[in-house]
């Protein structure tokens, strides 16, 4: 936590707060085996008035890739981070710590709206190329064309906007030129939109469900992939029957 807390007040994203407002944290698993700590904001979001900004579905996302022979790939460096809040709401994200008590100046996980503000703020950034030659999913971004040299007209369109609205992006998360790569937990390649192999091991080492909680967490990750087995909602029927 105190090394955490640190990197946030080093780059200015939180400061030390006297607010009234005191929100617990807690820490969530990353993929890369670490945790990434996020603050419950329960009461908060009861009284935040909930955005309608649609998060787009993975599986239409990719309906818009047939035919694509190039892909390119960038992640957002801490997307939330990189959106401020107000200055005037910045007392209402105060979280309490063994440490003392501070606050955010930029957009925190765990607000109610903070994935619709940043899918709203990345669709805004890259509308004109929006389904067109890039497709984005909170801070994924792919860019798809139909030849290398499409790509590189695309991929230069593409850091225009970058370089015009300054989002900053992970250069360990970003692939370029690829005709194959993953995205959003599926593999793109000149041969159309495949499961990706990892996910097709994890489905056939899951231990057999033993309840219904473990019954509907493994129902849950294989209607991710639903899409590519035939005839699923039959083949699951005896599992909830």
């Amino acid at each position: 936590m105190g090394q955490q807390l640190d990197y946030l007040l080093t780059k200015g994203f939180i400061r030390p707060s006297t607010s009234p407002y005191a929100a617990p944290i807690l820490f969530t698993p990353k993929k890369d085996g670490g945790f990434r700590m996020c603050i419950d904001y329960p009461a908060l979001n009861r009284i935040i008035i909930k955005s309608r900004y649609p998060i787009p579905r993975a599986d239409e996302l990719l309906d818009q890739l047939r035919g694509a022979k190039f892909f390119s790939k960038m992640d957002l460096q801490g997307g939330y981070h990189q959106i401020r809040v107000a200055v005037e709401d910045c007392h209402k994200t105060a979280f309490q710590t063994r440490y003392g008590s501070y606050q955010y100046l930029v957009m925190p996980f765990g607000l109610t709206n903070a994935p619709l503000t940043l899918q709203m703020t990345m669709n805004g950034i890259f509308k004109e190329l929006l389904d067109k030659c890039v497709i984005i999913y909170l801070d994924d971004i792919l860019i798809f064309s139909h030849s290398r040299e499409q790509h590189l007209q695309d991929l230069d369109a593409d850091f225009t906007l970058l370089h015009k609205n300054r989002p900053i992006t992970n250069g360990s998360k970003c692939d370029f030129l690829k005709q194959e790569l993953e995205f959003l937990g599926h593999l793109l390649s000149t041969e159309g939109v495949k499961i990706d192999p990892k996910k097709i091991k994890t489905i056939q080492e899951w231990k057999p469900p033993s309840n219904i909680k473990e019954l509907q967490s493994f129902l849950g990750f294989v209607n991710f992939v639903c899409r590519f087995i035939p005839n699923m909602a039959g083949l699951s029927a005896p599992l909830t029957d």
